[in-house]
C-alpha cells in the first residue's frame, strides 16, 4: 500500500515542483520586463515631431557605430579571453594562481576611470608623450573616437567571457581531449579541433554578455566622445530632461538588442552539450608548454600592463598628490564596507532568481522557455540610468513604501545583472547528463532533494562564476546606485564619481583602489587558490 502511495503521490509532486519552477522562472522575468513596460509609456506620450526628430539621420549614425563599436569588442574580447582561460586552465604556465586571478581584475575597473587613465596617460600630451619626448616624438596619434573606446571597452570587459570560459573548461570531461591526444593530436590540435567546439555555450553565452554590455556602456564612450545610443540617451536625460525622447531612443537600443539575442538563439538552439558518456569528473592532466612557456607569460605580462597597470600607475599618481598635499579621505572605509555589503547581497539574490530561469531554459525548451530567456536580458542590455527612473515610476506607483530602501537597490541590480548569473549557470547546467537527475529521483527522491544533492553541486562552478560575475558588476555600477540608493548610502562607485567630477582627484584615486583591492580579495578566493589542488 504504502509503494502504491508512493507510486501515486511522486508524479504529483514532480508536477507541482515542476509548476512552481515555471512561476518563479516567470514571475523573475517578468520583473526583468519592468524597464520594458516604462519606456513603453514612456515612448506613448511622445507625439509625432518628438518622434521624428529622434529617428532621423543621426539616429543611423548612432546606430551604426553602436554596432561597429559592438562587433569590434566583442570579437578582440573573445580572441583574449580563448588562449588565457586555456592557458590558465589547462598548462603548467608559470605562476597559474597568480594570472587566474589578475586577469579577472580588469573588470572591476569602472569604464569612466579606465578610459580617463587612458586619455591622461596615452592621449596627446599625457604622460607616454612625456617620456617619449627626449626621443623627438612630439605627438602621438589621437586616442580619441572609436579607437579609445574599442581599446577600454574590450579590456575592461574581456574578463565577463574569459570567467564563463573558464567555467566551462572546468566542466568538460578531460578524458575527451586525452582520447584525442591518444589517437596522434598535438596539444594545441586536440584543443582547437575536440575543446573548443564543446565551448560553443560558454563562448556564446559570454559574448552576448560582453556584446551587452557594450550596447548599454555610457563611461568609456563618452570619455572617449564616441557617440552610440547609450551617450544620446543619457544627454536627453540629463541635459533636456527629455524623459520621453529617452525612451523612444531606448526602443531602437531594445531592438538592436533584440537582433543580438536572436543571432544568440540560432547558434544555440540546436546544440546538445551535456556529457553522453560516463567521463569522469576529474581535474585534466596539465599541459607542458616547454619552450612557450615564458613567451606565454610575456603576452599575458603585456596585455595586464595595458589593463591594470596603466590606469593604477595613474590613480597612484593622483593618490601621491594628495597624501604630499595631506588630503583626508573622509567616509572612505563605510563607503567600501556598503560596496561589499550591496554586491554580495546582489549577488546572492540575482543568482537564486537565475536558478529557475537558467532551468526551464536548459531542461525544458520551448517557446515560453525561450521567451522567459530572452526577456531576461533587456534590463541587462538598457542603459543603468534607464532602469533606475523606470523603478522610480514603478515603486512610487505600485509599492511607495520600498522607494529608496536597500530593497529597491537590490531589486535594480538584480534586473540590471541577472543574465550574468544566467550565463554562468547555463554553462554548467548543459553539461549535466539529464539521466543523473532522473536517477536520483527513481531512488524516490523529491526534485528539491535531487536538486541539492545532485544538481547543486554539479553546478557550483557556475553559480561560483554568477555570483562572482554580478559581484564584480555591482561594485562599479553607478547610475542606478546614485538614483536609487537609501540616502547617504555612499558606495565606493558612487564617491569616486562625486569626486572626479568635484575635482578631487586623490579622493576618486583613493576609492578607485579600494575598490579594486576589494573585487580582488573575492576573486583570488573563488579563482586563484584551487591550483594546489591539481595533481
Amino acid at each position: 500500500m504504502s509503494l502504491l502511495g508512493r507510486t501515486v503521490n511522486t508524479p504529483i509532486r514532480l508536477r507541482s515542483s515542476i509548476s512552481a519552477i515555471w512561476i518563479l522562472a516567470l514571475a523573475a522575468a517578468g520583473a526583468a520586463c519592468i524597464p520594458l513596460v516604462y519606456l513603453l509609456i514612456r515612448a506613448a506620450t511622445a507625439d509625432a515631431e518628438d518622434w521624428s526628430r529622434v529617428l532621423s539621420d543621426r539616429t543611423l549614425r548612432l546606430l551604426i557605430n553602436t554596432t561597429t563599436l559592438t562587433l569590434a569588442v566583442t570579437a578582440t574580447s573573445a580572441a583574449l579571453a580563448l588562449p588565457i582561460a586555456y592557458l590558465t586552465e589547462r598548462t603548467d604556465l608559470p605562476f597559474a594562481g597568480f594570472w587566474r586571478t589578475v586577469t579577472i581584475v580588469p573588470l572591476a575597473i569602472p569604464s569612466y576611470v579606465g578610459a580617463f587613465a587612458f586619455v591622461i596617460a596615452l592621449g596627446p600630451n599625457g604622460s607616454l608623450q612625456d617620456l617619449l619626448a627626449p626621443l623627438g616624438v612630439d605627438s602621438l596619434p589621437q586616442i580619441y573616437g572609436f579607437f579609445g573606446a574599442w581599446l577600454a571597452l574590450t579590456l575592461f570587459s574581456f574578463p565577463y567571457l574569459l570567467i564563463v570560459v573558464r567555467a566551462g573548461l572546468r566542466d568538460l570531461d578531460p578524458g575527451i581531449e586525452e582520447s584525442a591526444r591518444s589517437l596522434g593530436q598535438s596539444a594545441w590540435g586536440a584543443f582547437w579541433r575536440v575543446t573548443v567546439p564543446q565551448l560553443r555555450v560558454p563562448i556564446t553565452t559570454g559574448s552576448l554578455l560582453v556584446a551587452l554590455y557594450v550596447i548599454s556602456d555610457f563611461g568609456a564612450v563618452s570619455f572617449m566622445r564616441f557617440e552610440t545610443f547609450t551617450w544620446a540617451v543619457y544627454l536627453r536625460v540629463k541635459s533636456a530632461f527629455d524623459l520621453s525622447g529617452a525612451a523612444v531612443l531606448s526602443l531602437v537600443l531594445v531592438g538592436l538588442v533584440a537582433v543580438v539575442l536572436l543571432v544568440d538563439w540560432s547558434q544555440r538552439r540546436h546544440a546538445r552539450y551535456h556529457r553522453l558518456g560516463s567521463g569522469a569528473a576529474r581535474m585534466p592532466r596539465l599541459v607542458s608548454l616547454r619552450r612557450f612557456r615564458w613567451p606565454a607569460v610575456l603576452a599575458l605580462g603585456i596585455v595586464m600592463a595595458v589593463a591594470l597597470l596603466v590606469p593604477v600607475a595613474v590613480l597612484f599618481h593622483w593618490l601621491s598628490i594628495g597624501l604630499n598635499q595631506g588630503e583626508t579621505f573622509p567616509g572612505l572605509w563605510s563607503a567600501a564596507l556598503n560596496s561589499v555589503y550591496a554586491s554580495a547581497l546582489a549577488g546572492g539574490v540575482t543568482v537564486a532568481v537565475a536558478i529557475p530561469i537558467a532551468f526551464v531554459v536548459i531542461r525544458r525548451p520551448g517557446f515560453l522557455s525561450r521567451i522567459v530567456d530572452r526577456v531576461s536580458y533587456v534590463g541587462y542590455a538598457l542603459p543603468g540610468v534607464v532602469v533606475a527612473f523606470a523603478l522610480v515610476f514603478f515603486t512610487l506607483r505600485v509599492t511607495p513604501g520600498i522607494y529608496q530602501t536597500i530593497v529597491t537597490l537590490i531589486f535594480a541590480y538584480a534586473v540590471l545583472f541577472l543574465p550574468q548569473a544566467i550565463a554562468g549557470l547555463r554553462t554548467s547546467l548543459v553539461r549535466i547528463q539529464p539521466g543523473l537527475e532522473e536517477a536520483s529521483r527513481s531512488l524516490s527522491r523529491s526534485p528539491w532533494q535531487t536538486f541539492c544533492s545532485v544538481t547543486l553541486p554539479l553546478i557550483a562552478p557556475g553559480v561560483l562564476a554568477g555570483f562572482a560575475l554580478v559581484f564584480l558588476t555591482t561594485m562599479k555600477e553607478l547610475p542606478a546606485t546614485v538614483i536609487l540608493a537609501p540616502i547617504e548610502f555612499d558606495t565606493l562607485a558612487t564617491t569616486l564619481w562625486g569626486d572626479t567630477e568635484e575635482a578631487f582627484f586623490a579622493r576618486a584615486a583613493a576609492s578607485a583602489l579600494l575598490l579594486l583591492a576589494c573585487a580582488a580579495v573575492p576573486m583570488f578566493l573563488l579563482f586563484g587558490s584551487d591550483r594546489e589542488l591539481r595533481t
